[in-house]
This record gives C-alpha cells, sequence and structure tokens, in this order.
C-alpha cells in the first residue's frame, strides 16, 4: 500500500522523500550499530545508506536533463514547421485545439522538493532526539531499593543508645549508585536491599546492631553497627580464639580497625511434606573489615562483610573503599 502511494507521487516529490527517510533511517542505525557493535545493525544501515545514494544519483542525472533538454524537442518542431500548407489549415479549421507539444504549466518542483525534505527533516530529527528524552521502554533491570524495617517500631535498646543509626540508614548509606564499581564489577544492579533494627545475639536485646544488606549477581555486602562496650583491641584479641582467618590490623579514617576472614553460615530448609530443616552447615569464605565507632575506640564497631556463593572474594581494597563512603553516613558514638 506504502509503494502504491510513493508511486502516485510526482517524481521530485517522491524522490527527496525517499532521500530525506533513508539518510535518516542510514544515519541512525549506523550509529545504534557503532555504539552497540551489532554487525547485523551495521549490514542494515549500509542498504539504507546506499539505496540514498542511488535515489541521490537518480536526481541528479534528472536535474542535468532539465538543464540540458535533448535535441529532440527542437527537431520535432522543425519537422512541424515542414509540413505541407494543408496541414496548417486543418490545425487552422480545428480551432482551439492545444498542439501536441505545447507545453503545459509547470508546477513548482523546486518548491515541493524542499517542503518535502523540510517535512521529513523534522520527521527524522524528532526519532533522533526522542530516545534522549522520552523514558526507555527497555526491559533493563532497575536497582533494588531498600526495604524492610522502614516502619517498624525500634527496640528498646536504641532509646537507651545515644546516636544510634538505623537499619534503614545504613541501608541508604550502603546501597550507593557506585556500589558495584566498587566491588569490582561495575556492569551489576543490585537484585536486593534489605535492612533490619536487630538487638545482638546473646545480650538480652540490649544491644543495638542495626544491619542492613545488599545483593549483586557475583557479591553481597552486609553492613551492621554493634553499639556494645568492645573496643577494637579487644575484638582482635577474641579473634586469636577464634577461627577468623587473615587478620590485619590497620587504621580507616582515623579509626582503628581490623581485616579477617571467616566462614559463612549454611543453613538447609527442607519444604517437603516433612518441613524439617537440614543442619547449620559452613558456608562460602566471607572478608569482614570491622571499624571501630570513634577515633577514640571508646567500644562498639561497623562491620562490612562481603562473600560470594561462588567462594570467590574481591580485594581488600574495595572493603576500604565501601568503608570510606559508608563510615561518614554514621555518627561517631559521643563520650559516655
Amino acid at each position: 500500500m506504502l509503494g502504491f502511494l510513493l508511486r502516485l507521487l510526482p517524481f521530485w516529490v517522491r524522490e527527496p522523500l525517499l532521500i530525506a527517510v533513508g539518510s535518516v533511517l542510514g544515519v541512525r542505525i549506523m550509529y545504534l550499530a557503532v555504539r552497540d557493535h551489532d554487525r547485523v545493525a551495521a549490514g542494515l544501515g549500509v542498504v539504507f545508506l546506499v539505496f540514498t545514494a542511488i535515489r541521490v544519483h537518480a536526481v541528479i542525472r534528472a536535474l542535468r536533463a532539465r538543464r540540458n533538454p535533448s535535441p529532440t524537442a527542437s527537431a520535432d518542431g522543425a519537422a512541424v514547421d515542414a509540413a505541407p500548407q494543408p496541414q496548417a489549415q486543418a490545425q487552422a479549421v480545428t480551432g482551439s485545439r492545444p498542439r501536441p507539444d505545447t507545453p503545459e504549466k509547470e508546477h513548482n518542483a523546486w518548491g515541493q522538493a524542499v517542503a518535502a525534505v523540510a517535512v521529513f527533516g523534522a520527521l527524522g530529527a524528532a526519532l533522533w532526539v526522542a530516545p534522549r528524552f522520552m523514558p526507555s521502554d527497555d526491559n533493563a533491570p532497575q536497582p533494588a531499593s531498600c526495604s524492610g524495617g522502614a516502619h517498624e517500631e525500634l527496640p528498646k535498646a536504641y532509646k537507651d543508645t545515644p546516636r544510634p543509626v538505623t537499619g534503614e540508614e545504613l541501608c541508604k548509606a550502603l546501597n550507593r549508585p557506585d556500589l558495584a564499581e566498587l566491588l569490582g564489577t561495575p556492569e551489576e544492579t543490585a537484585t536486593t536491599a534489605s535492612s533490619t533494627n536487630n538487638t545482638a545475639p546473646l545480650t538480652d536485646g540490649k544491644v543495638a546492631q542495626p544491619e542492613a544488606e545488599v545483593t549483586f549477581d557475583t557479591y553481597t555486602v552486609n553492613v551492621s553497627a554493634t553499639y556494645n562496650e568492645l573496643s577494637t583491641g579487644q575484638y582482635v584479641k577474641l579473634m586469636k580464639f577464634g577461627d577468623e582467618k587473615d587478620v590485619k590490623t590497620l587504621t580507616v579514617l582515623g579509626r582503628p580497625a581490623v581485616l579477617s576472614s571467616d566462614h559463612t553460615m549454611k543453613l538447609e530448609i527442607n519444604l517437603g511434606s516433612g518441613g524439617s530443616g537440614g543442619p547449620v552447615g559452613e558456608g562460602p569464605m566471607a572478608r569482614t573489615l570491622s571499624v571501630a565507632l570513634d577515633r577514640k575506640d571508646r567500644g562498639g564497631y561497623c562491620d562490612i562483610t562481603v562473600w560470594s556463593t561462588s567462594g570467590a572474594l574481591p580485594n581488600d581494597s574495595a572493603l576500604l573503599n565501601i568503608a570510606e563512603k559508608v563510615l561518614p553516613r554514621i555518627p561517631e558514638r559521643p563520650a559516655r
């Protein structure tokens, strides 16, 4: 149907339209092909550009023919003048019938061509610019937002702790747009982000321990703040009696800190008829950076832990970079 309508258009309207459409589509497709490294799209763009070049060549030939008419017309005119007198008399008898070679009033071909190119040029420009201003309708996954613990009532331990951070605040501090880049996987997007306002275990609910966790395809990052009386120095001494490995003391943002490694816990849950769970096992290795909640190490610490189901771990520099972004969002513990 579209081809039939195009054939009905005059030459000086149809050809400029095809040139405008072909050039816009060809350039646009080639741009997308180069950006996405798509060979199929590049081939399609070349087809459009070659088609446009052929139409341009046809228009140039037509313009040359209009400027330099063939001698056939003048020869025909001479033949008419040399015709015998009776034929002229016959024409006189016919009255006002126009001669076959009398040129009809020509349309403004140049005006039509310019108008057509302008209209389709505007449409092409709109198609080119629209993706930059219109929301994308692709199915790209959106980063996960923080959820959980936002509206729950805080335990009493948070009211008894001066200036404690909440799980929601920890989640907002951790779920940064550049978190994947800090982990060394900039192409990934956070799949889940959650937070809780827990209390530390074995403390009878008297020690606040907010927690936040962000999960990617490769790594999972967990941040918690424990508001107890244990200093980082005492914490390092306790590590010597535990199973922590690769213990390394250092300073982060002027605060004492320690790096350590330990296995996560693996819990299997059977959802069959019995509904019983399996024993708690040893999960993949995790790397933790523990930093004091204040520069004078008066007690309490922030844990930043990273692990993956494959067992791979990022460099310690990733933990340090995350700490430098998250710790300024956690108020230092005031003097008691």
